[in-house]
């Protein structure tokens, strides 16, 4: 039976499944193949495109703006998705940390400290969860249900800008902007209430071809 206590985490807490979330948000494997351009590219198009992906790794480097510091905060990682609903966020600078999402289970590590919670203890990353997820696997119904999406561009090279529709994630949250070239997304700008920002750039990881190993050679 879930307490009235289960949605007062602590704000680090909401803050690194904030940033690990909208970090996974900004994958996409590079082995795809973008569609060719259709008359009107929109959301439905963009979408199209993106429900190819199956699965992915890339590399990320973030730079978050904080007003209380007089300097950027510096991040270096790795994200990892996997189809329909596992995906990860591991930081390998300035500290090492993770966040692995699966359904609506959440396990956060940091050094010898591991915190397990459900999405739903944080209802601002539950709503941002379900969009993030919307986005991989190219399901605008389940990104819509959140956030006011706009499109321009084309299958080559587009951005998709959402705004909240959400009462609690707005109140976090005032405007993802999400750049790419045609399955990657390559740039995530995500702006919150009160003027802190988080820009990360991804580079998708290339997928290693299988192959069948070489017949040992008899003696």
């Amino acid at each position: 039976m879930t307490t009235g206590t289960k949605t007062q985490q602590p704000d680090a807490a909401r803050r690194a499944c904030l940033a690990a979330a909208m970090g996974l948000m900004a994958m996409g494997p590079s082995a795809s193949r973008a569609q060719a351009p259709t008359p009107a590219f929109d959301l439905g198009a963009l979408m199209a495109v993106l429900a190819e992906r199956k699965g992915g790794e890339a590399r990320f480097t973030e730079e978050r703006t904080v007003g209380s510091l007089d300097y950027p905060l510096q991040a270096r990682g790795r994200l990892t998705f996997q189809a329909p609903d596992r995906f990860a966020r591991f930081t390998e600078e300035p500290t090492t940390e993770s966040m692995e999402v699966q359904g609506n289970q959440v396990l956060l590590k940091r050094g010898k400290r591991t915190r397990q919670m459900t999405l739903d203890a944080v209802p601002e990353v539950a709503a941002l969860a379900e969009a993030m997820r919307g986005t991989l696997s190219g399901d605008a119904s389940a990104l819509q249900r959140h956030f006011r999406a706009q499109v321009s561009g084309n299958a080559a090279r587009w951005i998709l800008r959402l705004t909240p529709l959400d009462s609690r994630l707005a109140r976090t949250v005032q405007q993802l902007e999400i750049s790419g070239l045609g399955p990657d997304v390559r740039s995530l700008d995500l702006r919150l209430v009160g003027g802190d920002r988080s820009l990360m750039l991804v580079e998708p990881m290339p997928e290693v071809p299988t192959s069948n190993p070489a017949p040992s050679v008899g003696k």
